[in-house]
């Protein structure tokens, strides 16, 4: 697996995002969930992606348990600010100082460790000042609690904002072949202050893959949710999981590699490191997506994968 720096962070080339072992996707098995990020490490996949709001804790503890004894050899990410314990189904932004410090605790206890890599703000909450939220995880990299700083789904002047405060390593974001908003919210920004992207759902939420049938998802799963995943929607973008597929057969890879193998390719493009975390709860998959970055696209691939955003039907959300 090749090493990538982002902003004076070594990681691997590809990441695993670990939320599905916990939440969204509908249900996870903990013993298959922990073999899965046993198995990514033996396979140079080190940056673990997860986040205090995955399962409300447990994701973390999960984790946590995963990479007990193999401490050395994670690149640990992990986010916090978005509390999904005040009420069902609802979350609240929490980014004052007082309750990152609180969430940063709560973390590294839940994942038996006592420094985080990379620290995200999950959310921006815009009644905190942002020199407020960015002043306090300075201090928690002083203490030694985190050692570098991220922000998820930001724009590139918030990006700009909190790197006057303090270094800031990455930025994650959802990216893929159908989603490609990094692009023009952020990448200049990024590329301007030498920051790195991490982009979740490489596998546009494993419609990518052709492997998913959004008619047969479980009622508890989140993409039923997703209007890209309504019926007609999915209907219509099948279409592209098609293309995906063609290019995939003509290599003899897969839908997911050739998606992860885009994403890995945009570093280039954007002038930025760009880490595909694609998440998994099952061994046998996450041995084919670390596989992924040998999948070599030829300008006329890139070419014809590049134009699928342009057909997407229905919003990201």
């Amino acid at each position: 697996m090749q090493r990538v720096s982002l902003g004076g962070l070594t990681v691997s080339a590809e990441g695993l995002g670990c939320m599905g072992m916990s939440s969204v996707y509908g249900a996870a098995d903990w013993d298959e969930s922990i073999a899965t990020i046993r198995r990514a490490l033996d396979l140079g996949v080190t940056l673990i992606d997860t986040a205090a709001a995955y399962g409300i804790g447990h994701n973390e503890v999960l984790v946590g348990r995963a990479i007990a004894g193999r401490r050395e050899e994670v690149q640990l990410g992990t986010k916090f600010g978005m509390d999904f314990t005040t009420a069902r189904g609802k979350v609240v932004i929490r980014n004052d100082p007082d309750a990152i410090k609180a969430s940063a605790d709560a973390s590294l206890l839940r994942l038996g460790t006592d420094y985080i890599d990379l620290f995200y703000l999950h959310r921006v909450d815009p009644e905190v000042p942002f020199e407020d939220s960015i002043g306090a995880l300075a201090e928690l990299v002083q203490e030694g609690k985190v050692r570098h700083l991220g922000l998820s789904e930001v724009t590139g002047d918030q990006l700009r904002a909190a790197h006057r405060i303090h270094p800031i390593a990455a930025v994650q974001s959802e990216y893929s072949l159908w989603t490609r908003d990094p692009e023009t919210v952020v990448a200049e920004a990024a590329r301007e202050l030498g920051v790195g992207l991490v982009a979740y759902s490489p596998l546009g939420r494993g419609f990518l893959t052709g492997t998913v049938d959004p008619a047969q998802l479980a009622p508890s799963d989140g993409r039923r949710r997703l209007a890209r995943f309504a019926q007609e929607s999915a209907a219509a973008n099948q279409a592209i999981a098609d293309e995906v597929r063609r290019i995939a057969e003509s290599k003899g890879v897969t839908a997911g590699q050739v998606a992860i193998a885009w994403v890995a390719a945009r570093s280039e493009k954007l002038g930025i490191p760009v880490v595909p975390i694609p998440g998994t709860k099952r061994v046998s998959w996450i041995e084919q997506n670390a596989a992924a970055l040998q999948v070599q696209l030829t300008a006329e691939d890139i070419g014809d994968l590049d134009d699928l955003a342009d057909q997407v039907v229905g919003a990201r959300y």
